[in-house]
């Protein structure tokens, strides 16, 4: 009976927290990340840095969904294509299309340095020069990338964190801002919904949480990476919390690596 009752309050929990979201997707709020003092929005060009094709849909969605519902210039530079070149590729071209990316602001690629797979060390300072020339070409006002741990520990993701903040702290465009995904403990991670009241509760200083207001097309934009679209990434598509919300944190140009 006791496990009975806690099972009906997860389930209540859950699916509040889901009617939460889908009504902020009738309702968008006001989210005060990248608006000025007077609190009106501030259109910036967006670099989203990542290691792999699907790391946008799986990790990124919420991010993607509030900047492109608001008129911000998203571009993505995702540093590898997991060794199958062109298939990646494509899969990472539709998915963008579905989270309303144009094609011409998504760049993968192929690079013989920045191969996919643990214990393959990315070079911060080569990995620096290439979001150097990135942000130059497109005029970048800001980056977001994932943080230290990288949400699963994988040391691709770690090193492109490694190599945005080399790049931050290397560069004189101190305007520049770069903002890192959070990661979460394991019972955050897959918790689904209800990680909204958690993530609400968790901001403090220069941290931002973004909820997805779009969470199916982040669901169809998985399903575009089709050889990657296993059982077991349908699953986590579904319960992970970074489905329906990221909070992001500021990266700190005097920080030391």
């Amino acid at each position: 009976m006791e496990w009975f009752l806690i099972f009906v309050s997860v389930a209540v929990v859950w699916l509040a927290s889901l009617c939460k979201i889908l009504h902020s997707s009738f309702y968008p709020n006001q989210s005060p990340f990248l608006n000025n003092n007077a609190g009106s929005i501030q259109k910036k060009n967006v670099l989203l840095v990542i290691a792999h094709p699907d790391d946008e849909s799986m990790f990124f969605s919420p991010t993607i969904n509030q900047l492109t519902s608001r008129g911000h210039n998203v571009h993505i530079l995702c540093m590898s294509t997991d060794g199958i070149g062109d298939v990646r590729k494509e899969e990472l071209y539709r998915a963008s299309a579905i989270l309303k990316l144009p094609l011409q602001q998504v760049t993968a690629l192929d690079h013989p340095d920045f191969q996919d797979g643990f214990g393959k060390v990315w070079n911060s300072n080569k990995l620096a020069k290439i979001v150097e020339k990135k942000i130059f070409a497109h005029a970048i006002d800001m980056i977001i990338t994932f943080d230290n741990y990288g949400v699963s520990g994988h040391c691709n993701h770690r090193d492109v964190h490694q190599g945005v903040r080399r790049f931050i702290l290397d560069t004189s465009k101190r305007y520049i801002e770069a903002w890192e995904l959070v990661s979460s403990n394991i019972v955050r991670k897959y918790s689904g919904p209800i990680d909204i009241w958690l993530s609400f509760w968790s901001v403090k200083g220069e941290m931002h949480c973004l909820v997805n207001e779009h969470p199916l097309r982040s669901y169809a934009a998985m399903s575009q990476h089709l050889s990657q679209w296993v059982w077991f990434r349908k699953l986590f598509v579904s319960f992970s919390s970074y489905t329906y919300v990221n909070t992001l944190r500021k990266i700190n140009n005097g920080q030391v690596l």
